[in-house]
């Protein structure tokens, strides 16, 4: 067994230097044949930054036990170039980077995934993410001094505010709201003449984490669900398209961030837009989720991720494919009225 590290006195180690570990993606993310989704290579990103914590003596376990300090991811922003599988071999090398909130230097770092390939080692995906460390005012007091910089009461106070990207809409679905107006009228006024889809839900317990609030790896699970119900919505299911034409879902990028707290048991209401479709081979769309807070939507994640499409040819094999013009259509809203109604 392995001796357990000795946290320093110090970020040292957290700050200054690099940490190179050896990760295989999980069974339960290979959702198309032997190919990683998305959401689980961002997971094998998460997993890394947490054992760069742990080899520098502060495991985010003892950070919570010991000092009340919820290690929280608040900010991911992900590229990936090549294809994973089940079973690879992925190593991670994490850096520590430098990113300037209004309180002074956040938790940031670089991560870089690797795999080998016909003997070359590839980059499979580059990350940037961002970390807070959340007091919980229930657990034991006594902060490390060289953890305070980073330590905030609340998620999103470190960083100026973020603007809804679409107040009108935020504005009309809660006048419906303040009117007494049911779900379906709330959808209705958050996506009417967009070219997006909405839905309401209850957060249940299994995306939160440190007891109550919502994590950033549910958002990347609501991310993804959130595509699967707007192509349904448009006619071109990812199963359709699967059984019609061999085609999967290919992600190249992602990018999530908390603005805000939402806990357990709060009404969620997710707003998944398209905003660009470039050419034929990719479309960028943004997903924002408010919860309904004393009578006002408040916006707690924003983020973006963008999509194309891969002609599955062999059960290890694929490539990547244009839209054909049902899918333009489809994508685009074009010939329907946009939105739920």
């Amino acid at each position: 067994m392995t001796a357990a590290v000795e946290p320093s006195p110090g970020l040292g180690y957290l700050l200054g230097d690099t940490t190179v570990v050896r990760l295989r993606p999980r069974f339960e993310g290979s959702n198309i044949g032997t190919w990683i989704g998305f959401k689980h290579i961002n997971y094998l990103v998460e997993e890394a930054v947490l054992v760069h914590f742990d080899r520098a003596g502060w495991p985010s376990r003892r950070l919570y036990a010991e000092h009340g300090l919820a290690c929280e991811f608040t900010g991911m922003d992900t590229r990936i170039l090549h294809a994973l599988h089940l079973d690879d071999q992925v190593e991670a090398e994490i850096a520590p980077a430098r990113f300037r909130g209004e309180r002074g230097d956040a938790l940031t770092f670089k991560v870089t995934l690797r795999v080998d390939r016909d003997g070359a080692a590839l980059k499979a995906a580059t990350s940037k993410v961002r970390l807070s460390l959340r007091a919980d005012p229930a657990a034991a007091p006594g902060v490390p001094a060289a953890f305070r910089p980073f330590t905030v009461a609340r998620l999103g106070e470190e960083l100026p505010p973020v603007a809804d990207p679409a107040p009108e809409y935020t504005a009309a679905a809660e006048r419906v709201l303040a009117s007494g107006g049911d779900e379906t009228a709330v959808l209705a006024a958050l996506t009417a003449g967009r070219n997006a889809h909405a839905w309401k839900w209850n957060i249940s317990y299994p995306y939160c984490h440190f007891t109550e609030r919502l994590q950033l790896s549910g958002y990347l699970r609501l991310m993804e669900e959130a595509k699967d119900r707007f192509v349904r919505d448009r006619g071109i299911s990812i199963k359709t398209l699967l059984d019609e034409r061999k085609w999967i879902p290919a992600c190249p990028a992602s990018r999530v961030r908390i603005v805000d707290e939402a806990l357990m048991e709060e009404d969620l209401y997710t707003v998944y837009a398209v905003e660009l479709v470039f050419k034929d081979l990719t479309y960028t769309s943004r997903m924002d989720n408010y919860v309904h807070r004393d009578g006002r939507l408040r916006l707690v994640q924003s983020g973006t991720i963008t999509h194309g499409y891969a002609e599955i040819t062999g059960r290890g094999d694929w490539g990547l494919v244009p839209f054909d013009q049902r899918v333009l259509d489809a994508l685009n809203g074009t010939g329907r009225d946009t939105g739920n109604a």
